[in-house]
């Protein structure tokens, strides 16, 4: 799980302590880039497919291909989701990090106020093609509104139900739930013999945030106010928290074992059978390398409380995706520049979503006939239409971590048969609140 940014800062300074290690091919300064080691990056990229393995096997023949063009020896790291965060913040403070790096795009305005991050001025985004190139709802999750972006859009996705055609045919059900008492009642049908209506990864709090987020959204709720303070209590935001919890604790369509899940094990469940729905972000590469046919499962729209989805309490995703980052104080300067425009390319736009399912924020990319799948219409439609971006405040990071951490512990006590009211959401959320900065 991840740690708050105090906790990191701390660990690392334990660990300045007892030995000077380098994370990747940054220098250790305080001032801007140079062109020092113009022969090698270090890339950290995020864990995208179904494992380590595959992201390299993605990944490697394209960081060759940009190797063969400009002579720059790409040294890849894949870097576990659970570890990306604490990673980064440590190499935020050693000053010793990679020369380049994904970050989940909800990351952007937190990693953004360390002032470790490359910014993406006019100047910059026209070394790499341009600001317009990139599609607008992208931009919009780069970092804190009225500053120059902290990173480039790499991949965008959004939250779709997947749902087993098989399984959902065997149980009488003709279509897919458009709301959430839809699919509770499904759920409760599909959820016999072993087998569950819908999977979840309750011990990983971004999943839980994500979620989190659109119910409380749905609610009408937010975590925090217009001018930036948390606000983890107020109605909305304990309403929908509750209701996402209650899949496991209420209604019994979730497994208990899925309050230990963080590492893609309900993605695997869905694919073997053993659930026949699952809530998760451009999933069908990462079912497809773990042997699930695209004509087994059905793509629809996540539910919403009523109505369809829009804006306001229609809506039904985040704006989620990754974007690409130079940590400032890199040793090769023009290279991280030039790596960030290969990847953003049209052409390597269009490998690298194929690969992952995931849309390409790159307009040139996305227009492309390959992006035209059913899975992809409902993913581009959500994006365009009813997805909100993640809170960007500085404190972000923090929230993930003590709201995120706080449902993980309510999915806890759902697993082990303790209640799960409105007080002990409202109680679980008003100390996740005391954990976040002072102001």
């Amino acid at each position: 799980m991840r740690t708050t940014r105090a906790a990191a800062v701390a660990a690392v300074t334990l660990s300045l302590a007892l030995a000077a290690t380098a994370c990747g091919g940054g220098s250790s300064t305080d001032g801007g880039g140079s062109n020092d080691s113009p022969r090698t990056l270090t890339y950290w990229a995020s864990n995208q497919g179904a494992s380590i393995e595959v992201d390299q096997k993605v990944l490697r023949p394209e960081l060759d291909k940009f190797e063969k063009q400009t002579g720059i020896e790409v040294k890849l790291e894949v870097v576990p989701w659970s570890d990306l965060l604490n990673r980064i913040l440590t190499a935020t403070t050693s000053g010793q990090g990679p020369d380049v790096l994904n970050i989940g795009n909800t990351w952007s305005a937190s990693l953004q106020a360390t002032g470790a991050l490359l910014p993406w001025d006019a100047e910059n985004f026209e070394r790499i093609g341009g600001r317009d190139r990139f599609v607008e709802s992208a931009l919009g999750s780069t970092g804190a509104e009225g500053q120059d972006p902290a990173a480039v859009p790499l991949y965008s996705m959004a939250y779709a139900l997947y749902y087993n055609k098989k399984r959902f045919a065997e149980a009488g059900i003709e279509k897919p739930p458009a709301t959430w008492d839809e699919l509770t009642a499904d759920g409760k049908k599909l959820s016999k013999g072993g087998k569950w209506g819908l999977g979840t990864e309750g011990s990983n709090p971004s999943e839980n945030i994500h979620h989190a987020v659109v119910l409380a959204e749905q609610h009408g709720g937010d975590f925090f106010t217009a001018d930036g303070k948390p606000d983890f209590t107020n109605d909305g935001a304990v309403a929908g928290v509750k209701q996402f919890v209650d899949l496991m604790a209420k209604d019994k369509i979730i497994a208990p074992g899925n309050a230990e899940y963080a590492q893609n094990q309900s993605v695997s469940d869905f694919a073997k059978g053993r659930t026949a729905m699952l809530l998760w972000q451009s999933a069908s590469a990462n079912l497809k390398s773990q042997g699930m046919s695209e004509d087994a499962y059905g793509v629809a729209p996540v539910p919403v409380q009523s109505g369809t989805p829009g804006p306001g309490p229609g809506v039904n995703s985040m704006v989620m995706g990754i974007n690409l980052a130079v940590f400032k104080n890199t040793d090769n300067l023009d290279g991280a520049t030039e790596f960030v425009k290969f990847m953003t390319s049209d052409e390597e736009q269009k490998i690298l979503n194929t690969a992952y399912s995931s849309i390409p924020p790159v307009k040139g990319a996305q227009s492309d006939a390959a992006f035209d799948t059913p899975a992809n219409a409902v993913l581009k439609d959500t994006l365009a239409k009813s997805a909100v971006a993640a809170p960007q405040v500085a404190d972000e990071s923090q929230f993930e971590t003590a709201v995120g951490t706080a449902v993980k512990e309510l999915w806890a006590d759902a697993a082990a048969g303790r209640p799960v009211t409105e007080a002990s959401v409202k109680a679980a959320l008003e100390k996740a609140q005391q954990q976040m900065p002072a102001k």
